[in-house]
């Protein structure tokens, strides 16, 4: 038998070169800690330039990045406004999921979302961890 018909074991180095690798990004902080708010958006795009596939979930005060009227307002200093670096994210083809349950009690509705950014539940999150490579919370 001619072993240089075989196809690649699956998972090996042609298996990965193939697959691009994806991290999902958990944000949890916004206006109060614009510093917490900042970096995540910093990695998604660093990410985003190599060629990873980004999904940022933002959960808690985090998701104040995605709300028009809040997001014009974190800036941290030694970083770009969170304003100016989700709007590169997006551009770059990141993906921005807001928990619903964290909206509810900031009286955030979903027409207050910046264009791109999808309203979750739960489910949508643990389906996302769970099909990613690696998961960063900050």
């Amino acid at each position: 038998m001619n072993d240089t018909a075989k196809p690649p074991p699956s998972g090996g180095p042609e298996a990965a070169a193939e697959t691009p690798k994806k991290i999902v990004i958990v944000a949890t902080h916004g206006i109060d800690t614009p510093e917490l708010a900042s970096v995540p958006l910093v990695v998604g795009n660093a990410a985003l330039a190599m060629d990873v596939q980004v999904t940022m979930i933002l959960q808690s005060a985090g998701v104040g990045i995605a709300t028009r009227g809040i997001s014009e307002h974190i800036a941290a200093e030694g970083f770009d406004s969170v304003q100016k670096l989700l709007s590169s994210y997006l551009e770059f083809g990141g993906k921005i999921l807001v928990c619903i349950p964290c909206l509810l009690p900031r009286k955030i509705s979903n027409d207050q979302l910046v264009q791109g950014a999808e309203p979750v539940k739960a489910g949508r999150v643990v389906s996302e961890i769970l099909d990613a490579d690696r998961v960063v919370c900050y």
